[in-house]
């Protein structure tokens, strides 16, 4: 009916350049008369594409049975959205460390790519990720950049988060600023936060006490322990920096128990700005990171990866959101 070819009708209804707009705007409403639709299935068996990408989360301590980091939910309606203005379906999967997943996706062709979000202890996870280069994997890896890193990786600038968030609570007059989290190569995002903190230290010519380092996991368990652990030695601060704000919640449930009043005796920041820092008692001064850019930016990445364009490591800016916690401190 449109007197050209198969191929160019092919081409015409996938939006190549190649055909003339006439054309396409012809052959798209003889399609349209016809109600012809594209057979995707069909489509993606003769490209060796799926159109789809997969979403993988990992196991992570929670405050609910979800087991998954509530930063990450807030990003999946961003790749959600993202995966679909670009055409692609997205699979969402959760994994444990233990399985498979990382020969699975690439054996079964389920998906062009992959999207990992937490990876816990990175020093064991690093070997899953040398093993997706290895085998010509596409991947995205949402954490901290790093030299010689395995894959393509994109985060947010964790050490300026760390400095911003320090440098509000001595401006404020804090002298004695305590830092939750892991700061070792094991927890890298945690580590640069470290890092910024110290940093901010020098810059405010405050001595860096490590007797105030007290080593906590992203969970509300661990931020209650570590506080308990720093009052438990007599460690004195004003202040306190946690790595994340689950780390955040229960270090100032902690605090509360033992009679300290947040802010008036230990102002409190934490990190990721989850919709609970809101609903904390008093609300929760954070560092936010941006989920909607960071959604967009891992499809973007993943996908440059899928269609042969150059994909590099990105760094995203962080914004220090004050609150009541550490407000007036």
């Amino acid at each position: 009916m449109a007197g050209v070819s198969q191929p160019t009708v092919s081409r015409a209804l996938r939006g190549s350049p190649s055909v003339s707009e006439e054309t396409r705007k012809r052959i798209e409403a003889i399609a349209h008369q016809l109600n012809y639709k594209v057979d995707k299935n069909a489509s993606n068996l003769r490209s060796q594409h799926s159109n789809t990408l997969a979403l993988l989360f990992f196991e992570d301590p929670s405050p609910d049975d979800s087991q998954i980091n509530p930063f990450f939910l807030s990003m999946i309606g961003s790749i959600t959205r993202s995966c679909a203005t670009r055409g692609y379906d997205l699979l969402i999967s959760f994994q444990q460390f233990s399985e498979d997943w990382h020969t699975e996706y690439e054996d079964s062709r389920k998906a062009d790519g992959i999207i990992l979000l937490g990876y816990g202890d990175y020093e064991a996870y690093r070997g899953r990720l040398e093993q997706l280069v290895a085998q010509g994997t596409h991947f995205v890896l949402w954490g901290s950049s790093k030299d010689g890193q395995p894959g393509v990786t994109v985060g947010c600038d964790n050490a300026q988060g760390g400095f911003d968030a320090t440098s509000h609570l001595a401006d404020a007059g804090r002298r004695r600023i305590a830092f939750l989290g892991d700061a070792s190569s094991h927890y890298p995002e945690f580590l640069a936060r470290w890092r910024g903190y110290c940093r901010a230290l020098e810059a405010h010519g405050l001595a860096r006490d490590d007797g105030l380092l007290a080593s906590a996991l992203s969970n509300e368990d661990d931020g209650e322990a570590a506080v308990r652990t720093l009052l438990a030695k007599g460690a004195r601060f004003d202040a306190v920096l946690a790595a994340s704000d689950l780390i955040a919640v229960g270090a100032m449930r902690a605090l509360q128990a033992a009679g300290l009043e947040v802010p008036r005796d230990v102002a409190i920041v934490g990190f990721d700005d989850i919709p609970a820092a809101r609903l904390t008692r008093p609300p929760l001064s954070s560092v936010v990171q941006d989920t909607r850019a960071a959604g967009e930016l891992l499809v973007d990445t993943l996908i440059r990866q899928i269609t042969g364009k150059p994909a590099a490591d990105a760094i995203l800016p962080v914004q220090l959101v004050v609150r009541e916690s550490s407000a007036g401190a």
